[in-house]
C-alpha cells in the first residue's frame, strides 16, 4: 500500500488557514461580527429601540431622557440639548399633546402635570418666544373663551416690562381720563342761564349755544349730540315762584339738539327768569 501523502495546505493549522483566506472572505466575517455586536444593545426591550423617522414610534411606559452638557453660544446653532426645525413654509417646528386633567379637584385629587413645562433650576429665563418677522407674537386660547376663563395665573406682582396695563388701545391713563370725562359730559349735559339769556356754567353745549329768543321768557339752548334718548328737566332760579317748560328738537344730522326753553312767573305769565337746564342720558 502506498503511503498517504498530504499536501502543504492540508498540513497547515486551521487558524492559519482562516487568516490566509481571500480579503473578501475576511471582510464578510468581520462585518458579520460587527453587526452582531452593534445589534446586541437593541435586542432587549422595545422601549430601547432607536427613534424612527417618518413613522409613529412605539408607546412607552417610561420617560425618554435626553441629557447633555452643552455650553451656551452666540452662534446660529449649538447650546441646546435638542433642536427641532421644519423647513416647510407652512409647517410647525414641534407639537406637544397630552391628556392631563385639572388637579386638586374631587375627581382628580392628585396634582396633574402640564403638557409642557420649562423649568430653569438657576437664575436665567425659563422660556423665550420670538416672532422674528411677524406682527403678532402668538396666540393663547382657553376653551371657548369668555369672562370665566383665565389666560394665565402668576404670583408675580411686579410691572411687566413692555406690558403696560395703563395703556388700552394705545391710550395712556391721561387719555383714558379725558375720554371718561368726555363720556360723562356726553351723558350729563347741562346749562346755567341768567334771566338776560347769558350762559353761566355749561357742559355739552355748542359754542354760542345759549341765546335769548324774541319775546319775554323765551330762550334757546343748543347741546351737541342727539339727546332724543335723554330726559330733559329745568328749574327756575330765585326765590319768586315760577314755571318753566322745555321742548327739544334734534337736528336732521343728529349732530345737535336745540332746546326751546320758556319761563313764566307764578301766575303763568311769560317772564324773563333765570333757569338751570339739564339732560339725563
Amino acid at each position: 500500500m502506498k503511503p498517504t501523502h498530504q499536501s502543504n495546505a492540508d498540513q497547515t493549522p486551521r487558524g492559519r488557514r482562516l487568516l490566509g483566506r481571500a480579503p473578501r472572505t475576511r471582510s464578510v466575517v468581520a462585518a458579520t461580527g460587527l453587526l452582531i455586536i452593534c445589534a446586541a444593545p437593541f435586542a432587549g426591550a422595545a422601549t430601547r429601540d432607536p427613534v424612527r423617522q417618518g413613522v409613529r414610534n412605539g408607546t412607552t411606559v417610561k420617560e425618554t431622557e435626553i441629557i447633555s452638557n452643552i455650553g451656551s453660544t452666540n452662534a446660529t446653532k449649538g447650546g441646546y440639548s435638542t433642536r427641532q426645525s421644519n423647513l416647510s413654509a407652512s409647517g410647525g417646528g414641534a407639537i406637544y399633546g397630552c391628556r392631563s386633567k385639572a388637579g386638586g379637584s374631587a375627581a382628580a385629587p392628585t396634582p396633574q402635570n402640564p403638557c409642557l413645562r420649562a423649568n430653569n433650576l438657576s437664575t436665567g429665563f425659563a422660556f423665550e418666544f420670538n416672532a422674528a418677522n411677524g406682527d403678532v407674537g402668538g396666540l393663547l386660547t382657553v376653551g371657548p373663551g369668555g369672562d370665566a376663563k383665565k389666560p394665565f395665573i402668576t404670583n408675580a406682582t411686579g410691572v411687566a416690562t413692555g406690558l403696560n396695563a395703563d395703556r388700552v388701545d394705545g391710550k395712556g391713563m391721561e387719555d383714558l381720563t379725558k375720554d371718561a370725562v368726555a363720556a360723562t359730559s356726553a351723558l350729563s349735559p347741562f346749562a346755567q342761564v341768567t334771566a338776560a339769556g347769558v350762559a353761566g356754567q355749561t357742559r355739552g353745549v355748542a359754542a354760542n349755544g345759549v341765546t335769548p329768543d324774541p319775546g319775554p321768557g323765551n330762550y334757546n339752548v343748543v347741546f351737541t349730540g342727539d339727546l332724543s334718548n335723554c330726559a330733559l328737566s329745568a328749574t327756575v332760579t330765585g326765590t319768586d315762584p315760577g314755571q318753566v317748560t322745555v321742548t327739544p328738537a334734534v337736528a336732521a344730522d343728529k349732530a345737535t339738539t336745540a332746546v326751546d326753553v320758556r319761563t313764566f312767573n307764578g301766575a303763568g305769565v311769560a317772564t324773563d327768569r333765570g333757569f338751570h337746564l339739564s339732560a339725563n342720558c
